[in-house]
């Protein structure tokens, strides 16, 4: 089967290697001529664990192929998947251009039956969209050709990406018609020898899990830091709470890890993009507008921990921050909670020192030179008078607390993610702040 992948981002790229990797030819597309030019020399724009062998692999082997040429890529395509980037407009709707443009050339250069299947994360009613502006373009040229438009949401975590992809949960497909299900099952079957977890239903639907699937991790995440502050008035311990309910069936444990707040390329987009479709139709999701409120607010907790600790004095101090990416295993920096607070510490006066294993250039991108970026964990805490724990990767889980004492001006971890314990370092003679 010959297949094509418009966008060459996280979603795409991934979605290529993995296809490919089952014997599948893949062709992806992308307009930025650099990219193209890059991943044709085997080199990867993005941080993901196990890609780039998976690329080098399947390029070698003929599968993966890389082109700036939309008409090149559907010239054998049975299935071309849009994968670009649908990133929130001012509003909080999602900006659906880049999406659009897509189709008014698959319009123009579509020759035989294809399936265009809409990997894109959109709202509700894009499908439709899409299919009308193939349908005028394809008008335009005077000729008569046959298609389908498909919703196949995207669920991949970024760090495990490959794992997800080829071990998928589910796979979601909205259908219309019978021969586009049959073409779709087939594509995916090769992922499904072990268990079927192909779920087809209706577009509309296809549409609104993906939607509905992020906004319940987010609510699940602002709804324990909402509880781990009310704990920490009330002087329970927001751990033993969580363990407590996540024990329930009913509940499970997920996503019930209170933090510094959520971030990345999905939950704070799909949720104002959810909310942005739900008043264009003259409903008011409540429930989501508190948890982005909740989120809003918890990523300043931490600074506001600090800045209590110094009496709100933070003019001069140096600050060693450990984690820049929203999550480990990724170098994604889009909407974490490190960048709220790096500003909050700039403003308030702070020097501020920071490390992460992945993130440093696309940080780089954002805060320029008013941070200093360290070569590693403990160059960023020489002097400091407080480390800040962002990002939980595995090297900093267990730290040097003796070469940390003998380094830091002022011993004092503010951990955002609850990953030491409180015992070891008073132990080690550091004041220990958590959420």
């Amino acid at each position: 089967m010959n297949i094509t992948i418009v966008g060459t981002g996280y979603v795409g790229l991934v979605s290529g290697a993995c296809f490919a990797e089952m014997g599948i030819d893949v062709t992806c597309v992308d307009i930025d001529a650099a990219k193209i030019a890059r991943l044709q020399r085997g080199e990867i724009p993005i941080y993901e664990p196990g890609l780039e062998d998976l690329v080098a692999r399947n390029s070698r082997a003929g599968r993966l192929h890389f082109t700036t040429s939309l008409a090149e890529g559907l010239r054998d395509a049975q299935a071309l998947f849009i994968a670009v980037g649908t990133p929130a407009d001012k509003d909080g709707s999602a900006d659906l251009r880049y999406l659009l443009d897509v189709a008014h050339e698959i319009g123009r250069n579509l020759e035989q039956y294809t399936v265009v299947v809409i990997k894109s994360t959109v709202p509700v009613g894009t499908a439709q969209k899409v299919k009308a502006t193939i349908l005028e373009e394809v008008a335009l040229r005077g000729v008569d050709v046959a298609f389908d438009v498909v919703s196949n949401p995207e669920f991949l975590k970024e760090g495990v990406a490959i794992k997800d992809f080829m071990t998928p949960d589910r796979v979601v497909v909205g259908v219309e018609s019978d021969r586009a299900r049959q073409l779709m099952e087939q594509l995916y079957m090769p992922f499904m020898l072990n268990h079927y977890r192909i779920i087809f239903t209706d577009i509309p639907s296809a549409e609104m899990i993906k939607y509905a699937a992020n906004s319940m991790l987010a609510t699940r995440i602002s709804f324990m830091n909402d509880i781990a502050n009310l704990c920490e008035l009330v002087g329970a311990d927001v751990n033993m709470v969580r363990r407590g309910i996540g024990t329930d069936s009913r509940i499970g444990s997920k996503f019930l890890y209170p933090g510094c707040g959520y971030g990345g390329s999905c939950f704070p987009k799909d949720i104002k993009a959810l909310i942005n479709t739900a008043d264009s139709y003259g409903y008011s999701m409540e429930l989501l507008k508190a948890v982005e409120r909740v989120n809003e607010r918890q990523k300043s907790v931490l600074f506001r921990k600090l800045s209590n600790y110094y009496n709100g004095s933070l003019a001069g101090k140096r600050i060693a921050v450990w984690g820049l990416a929203f999550k480990p295993e990724t170098d994604d920096v889009r909407e974490a909670p490190s960048l709220v607070v790096i500003e909050k510490m700039l403003e308030a006066g702070c020097e501020v020192c920071v490390y992460d294993p992945a993130a440093m250039d696309e940080a780089r991108r954002l805060l320029g030179d008013r941070v200093t970026y360290c070569k590693d964990m403990y160059e960023a805490v020489e002097g400091a008078d407080a480390m800040m724990l962002l990002t939980e990767w595995k090297q900093f889980r267990l730290p040097s607390w003796e070469q940390m004492a003998e380094i830091m001006r002022h011993r004092l971890i503010i951990d955002g993610r609850n990953i030491y314990h409180a015992d070891t370092l008073e132990g080690a003679g550091f004041t220990y702040l958590h959420i």
